[in-house]
């Protein structure tokens, strides 16, 4: 298969990179800046599954179309999606499989409106990865695995395909028949991290010691609340995991919405938080700790947005 990573950052740029490690077709659509880098010192990864060192085939954003590849992975930030789409979109063909590792669900309206039910799949992704102060990619103690699959349901010849060309890779890369489970599921956990450490801007552990551990389970049970009202309530072992991850007082865990919030850029609030609250009210599920959490991040996007007006 042919591969198109669209963003060479944490996530991109480690399962693009394990995947052309592993011997498969990639390029990379990165826009000009982090083209030059990686022309200049080749795509890093700092692990502790293995460092590497790759020359990446890089296909600068605005390039004219070529021949369409087989499968797009997709690994921006929420807010840049629509220039995501339009970057993709020249290099797409008939039976381009789109698989899309952004956060939550929204996303997955807007792909659809722009490429078509069938060319969507579902898909979430596990790692703990950050980018270095020389664009290294710093993947850390979290084992990284993909799960991807049709969202309706089932396997199909694409995803077997996919399956194929992912299994040599340093990363766990599991088909699903239910993806729409695991999307939900770390839906609920993230929007849950995500308002829990925004609200309180703190760690989980910094949180537990105050005595936030309530204020966590709380919160779980709302996103759970509003998964289980769509048709995808979390499944016990699931929960546990994550109620206790997100108790814990030596825990140092944060969500990267936080760490967008306190550098002063873009978050996903409005993706994330916002949806739940959303989702929840339309399935008359209440859900007043993240509704307001959501309205605290709100309040600092229209803050930010003043200022570049300024």
């Amino acid at each position: 298969m042919r591969w198109l990573i669209l963003g060479a950052g944490s996530v991109g740029g480690y399962f693009g990179g394990r995947l052309q490690e592993a011997g498969a077709d990639v390029t990379f659509l990165v826009r000009p800046g982090r083209a030059q880098l990686l022309r200049e010192q080749g795509l890093v990864i700092e692990s502790p599954d293995g460092a590497a060192r790759l020359q990446p085939k890089l296909l600068p954003t605005g390039a004219a179309a070529g021949q369409p590849f087989d499968a797009v992975l997709l690994t921006c930030k929420a807010y840049d999606l629509d220039a995501a789409i339009a970057a993709v979109a020249p290099h797409l063909g008939s039976a381009t499989a789109i698989l899309p590792l952004l956060n939550g669900l929204l996303h997955l309206d807007r792909l659809e409106a722009a490429f078509g039910f069938e060319r969507v799949l579902g898909g979430v992704c596990h790692i703990s990865a950050t980018l270095g102060p020389a664009g290294e990619i710093r993947h850390l103690d979290l084992p990284p695995r993909l799960v991807f699959g049709e969202r309706a349901g089932g396997g199909s010849d694409r995803v077997r395909a996919i399956a194929a060309d992912l299994a040599p890779a340093k990363f766990k890369s599991v088909p699903s028949e239910d993806i729409l489970q695991e999307m939900w599921e770390k839906f609920t956990m993230l929007a849950t991290l995500a308002g829990l450490t925004c609200l309180m801007r703190g760690n989980v552990g910094e949180i537990a010691r105050a005595g936030g551990a309530g204020i966590a389970r709380a919160m779980l049970n709302e996103t759970s609340a509003v998964a289980a009202a769509a048709g995808h309530g979390p499944r016990d072992k699931f929960l546990e995991a994550t109620a206790q991850r997100l108790t814990d007082p030596a825990s140092t865990v944060q969500a990267s919405m936080l760490r967008d919030l306190e550098r002063g850029g873009p978050t996903e609030g409005a993706h994330i938080l916002g949806d739940m609250v959303a989702r929840g009210g339309n399935l008359s599920v209440p859900t007043p700790l993240i509704e307001a959490a959501a309205c605290h991040v709100a309040v600092y996007e229209a803050r930010r947005g003043a200022r570049k007006e300024a």
